[in-house]
C-alpha cells in the first residue's frame, strides 16, 4: 500500500517538474530513489525483483514524462 502512494506521489512530482520545465529535478528524484532502493535490491537474492523494479520505474517515469510533454503540447506550451 505504501508503495503505491509512493508511486502516486512520484508520477505527481515528474508531471510537476515537466510542467515547469524543471527536468534536471526529475533526474534529482530518479536518483534519489536510486539510492534509497539501492540496498534493498542489492541484498534481495531475486534477479527478477530488481529487473521488475527497474522496469516498472522507467515505465512508470516515462509514460509521465510523455504525458506532461502532450499537456504542454495541447496548451500550446510545448
Amino acid at each position: 500500500m505504501a508503495g503505491q502512494r509512493i508511486g502516486y506521489l512520484e508520477r505527481l512530482l515528474i508531471l510537476t517538474f515537466v510542467l515547469l520545465n524543471q527536468f534536471a529535478a526529475i533526474g534529482f528524484l530518479i536518483a534519489a530513489k536510486s539510492i534509497f532502493r539501492f540496498g534493498d535490491l542489492t541484498k534481495s537474492e531475486d534477479k527478477k525483483l530488481t529487473e521488475y523494479v527497474l522496469l516498472g520505474t522507467l515505465t512508470s517515469v516515462v509514460i509521465t514524462i510523455a504525458t506532461g510533454l502532450v499537456a504542454k503540447w495541447c496548451m500550446g506550451k510545448l
